[in-house]
């Protein structure tokens, strides 16, 4: 009776990785190549194969053996340092900040201390 509640509630757990992993995938996919260049980070194609296998074995694998947790340790690094940094570089996906200014501080535009 435990074990079968203890599977019930991984199984559940691998549901969320699944779905973190494909997101991954699909929002490095719609970044420009040019913009994890500008951030210093690894280049387009080796995140999209690095996020494709983290997906792959995350739907083919169990949540407690050892490939999935690197899978999971890939998508986090991603979405931690990758991805704010090439959001950072002015590649928002389409949904980028419109209208700033380079003079626009954290709390609106800069008007020389009036």
């Amino acid at each position: 009776m435990l074990m079968a509640g203890f599977d019930g509630l991984v199984a559940m757990l691998s549901i969320p990785l699944t779905v973190f992993a494909c997101f991954a995938l699909v929002d490095a996919f719609i970044r420009r190549e040019d913009a994890f260049r500008a951030a210093d980070k690894q280049t387009k194609p080796f995140w999209l194969i690095i996020l494709g296998i983290a997906l792959v074995v995350s739907l083919i694998f169990p949540l407690l053996s050892f490939l999935p947790i690197i899978g999971l340790i890939a998508v986090i690094v991603y979405f931690v340092d990758v991805r704010p940094a090439i959001r950072q570089t002015g590649d928002g996906g389409g949904r980028g900040r419109s209208g700033g200014s380079s003079s626009d501080g954290p709390y609106g535009p800069y008007n020389g201390g009036r």
